[in-house]
């Protein structure tokens, strides 16, 4: 069963957390995981998007690793984290923590897949007023899964 949110991607990034993760994402960026769409912690993970704007994300705690549906989605990544607590939290970067989503998931190592859609048409949205109104969607799958390197599954690159 998946769980909606709206969030505000404030800084052009959603925050995947343990709820106990001290992290300061700040570091995470570089040119490089700018271009990737992913920032990876320990216990904690930033994805990337496309918009400085509300972004609809869906949320799936899952038992296994999901399948490959790579044609439905832009861009997607995929990361380990650390969730000791067992409680992962879903949030924009300037969003309140205690206000975040909560989920709770098997504590451990757990996998996150970040697949993003609708990118070229949310851009063109913010920087036009004549496109249809078209909304940034973020579906984050995690399981648990022994630790992996960060893997970037399918990149988007916008247009210039």
């Amino acid at each position: 069963m998946a769980t909606a949110l709206e969030l505000f991607a404030d800084y052009f990034q959603v925050h995947v957390l343990d709820e106990g993760s001290e992290g300061d994402f700040s570091g995470v960026w570089t040119e490089q995981t700018v271009v990737d769409g992913l920032g990876v912690m320990e216990d904690a993970l930033a994805i990337g998007t496309a918009v400085n704007d509300t972004v609809a994300v869906s949320v799936h705690v899952l038992a296994d690793q999901p399948h490959y549906d790579s044609d439905d989605f832009d861009h997607i990544v995929e990361a380990s984290l650390h969730v000791p607590s067992g409680r992962l939290i879903v949030m924009g970067c300037t969003d309140y923590l205690d206000d975040a989503a909560r989920f709770e998931v098997p504590a451990g190592r757990t996998r996150a897949r970040a697949s993003r859609r609708n990118l070229a048409a949310a851009v063109r949205r913010l920087e036009s007023d004549e496109e249809p109104e078209a909304t940034e969607e973020v579906r984050l799958q995690t399981w648990p899964a022994p630790f992996s390197v960060p893997h970037i599954v399918k990149r988007w690159t916008q247009a210039q």
